[in-house]
C-alpha cells in the first residue's frame, strides 16, 4: 500500500491543496500516510504549494516562544519503520512553527520520576513557512528517555518546546558546495536545509548528503531524499552507507565512514568557498569532525575532516 502511495503524492498534495488553505486540515487520511512514508515534502512540492495557498491570509504569527517552553498537542503518529515515526503537532490556521534556517528547538518533560526535567534538542521536518502543524521525525533508541516517551504520546498529548535555537544561519548562494554527513536520525537538519535550498530557484548552490545507517531497513526518508536527486540533478546528489549489505543487490557504501568516503563525496577544502556539515551519533561525529566543545561549541576542527585539510570556516557540527 506505502508504494502506491508513494506513486500517488502528487496527485494528493494537488486534490489536499484545491480543497484546504493554508496547511490547514484537509482530513485526507491517504495524503497523510503518503507524507509519512517517503513522500514527505516531495521536491520542494509541498513548500511552494503550500506558500500559494497562502496568499491573501490574516497576517501571520510564530508560535514558538525562544524564552518559554509552549504546550504543543499532538494531532496524529504515523510509523514509518520499525523504530521511527512522523509526528504532527497543532498549530493554528495562520501560525507558522517560527524557525530559521538553519535552527532547532528543545522539548522538555518530566520523565521517570525525575527531580528535575529532561531537555532535548530535535529539528522538525516541515517546511519552514507552512502553518497550522508542524512534524517531527523521531526515532525511538532503546535508552533514550526523551524519544521513548515522545513515542509514548497518543494524540491529544501535549509536548512542550522552546525555541527557536539557532544553529548555522544560511544564506542563498553563500556557499558554491554543501557537502553533508548524516548518521541515523541526524538526518533532520540535513533535510530541513536540502528542502529550504531546493525550493529557491535562485539558490545555486550544490549539495552531496552521505547518509549512513545500521542497515537499509533503517534508511528513514530514502524516497524524498532521491525524488530530490532525480528532480534536481544538477543541485543535489545522495550516496547511501550502512554497516553490512542485507543482500547482494545493495549498492551503495559499507561500513563505517572512511577517509576516502568523504575525499570520494565531499567537496574538496582547496576549493574554498565550500561547507562540511555533519549531524550523527557522538562516536561518528568525533571521527568525522571531532566532538563539539564541552559546551556545545563548534569546538576544534577533528577527526577525517582535520586529515583533509578543512578550516573551521569549512565546517558546521550540528
Amino acid at each position: 500500500m506505502f508504494a502506491t502511495l508513494r506513486n500517488t503524492l502528487p496527485r494528493q498534495l494537488s486534490r489536499a491543496y484545491s480543497t484546504a488553505a493554508g496547511g490547514a486540515k484537509s482530513g485526507n487520511g491517504l495524503l497523510w500516510a503518503s507524507l509519512a512514508t517517503g513522500g514527505v515534502l516531495v521536491g520542494g512540492y509541498y513548500y511552494t504549494r503550500s506558500k500559494e495557498a497562502q496568499t491573501n491570509e490574516a497576517p501571520v504569527t510564530k508560535a514558538l516562544d525562544p524564552k518559554s517552553f509552549t504546550p504543543f498537542k499532538l494531532k496524529e503518529k504515523v510509523p514509518i519503520n520499525h523504530d521511527t515515526s512522523l509526528f504532527r503537532f497543532e498549530l493554528e490556521p495562520n501560525q507558522e512553527l517560527g524557525l530559521d534556517i538553519t535552527s532547532c528547538f528543545v522539548v522538555k518533560a518530566k520523565l521517570d520520576g525525575d527531580e528535575k526535567p529532561t531537555i532535548r534538542p530535535y529539528t522538525p521536518v516541515s517546511p519552514q513557512h507552512v502553518r497550522g502543524h508542524f512534524d517531527m521525525v523521531v526515532k525511538n533508541y532503546p535508552q533514550g528517555k526523551m524519544s521513548s516517551h515522545i513515542h509514548n504520546l497518543t494524540p491529544g498529548d501535549v509536548l512542550e518546546i522552546k525555541g527557536p535555537i539557532p544553529k548555522h544561519p544560511y544564506k542563498a548562494n553563500e556557499f558554491k558546495e554543501i557537502g553533508m554527513i548524516a548518521g541515523g536520525s541526524g538526518i533532520t537538519p540535513m533535510l530541513q536545509l536540502v528542502q529550504h535550498v531546493l525550493a529557491d530557484p535562485n539558490d545555486h548552490t550544490k549539495m552531496t548528503l552521505v547518509f549512513a545507517n545500521k542497515s537499509e531497513n533503517d534508511i528513514i526518508l530514502r524516497s524524498t531524499f532521491d525524488k530530490f536527486a532525480q528532480e534536481h540533478p544538477d543541485r543535489f546528489r545522495v550516496f547511501y552507507v550502512v554497516d553490512k549489505a542485507s543482500s547482494a543487490d545493495w549498492k551503495g557504501e559499507t561500513g563505517y565512514i572512511t577517509k576516502d568516503m568523504v575525499k570520494k563525496y565531499m567537496p574538496s577544502p582547496d576549493q574554498g568557498n565550500v561547507l562540511v556539515s555533519v549531524c550523527g551519533p557522538i562516536p561518528m561525529m568525533k571521527l568525522v569532525s571531532g566532538a563539539k566543545a564541552p559546551d556545545f561549541s563548534q569546538g576544534e576542527v577533528g577527526g577525517i575532516f582535520k586529515e583533509l585539510g578543512y578550516s573551521s570556516s569549512q565546517v558546521f557540527k550540528f
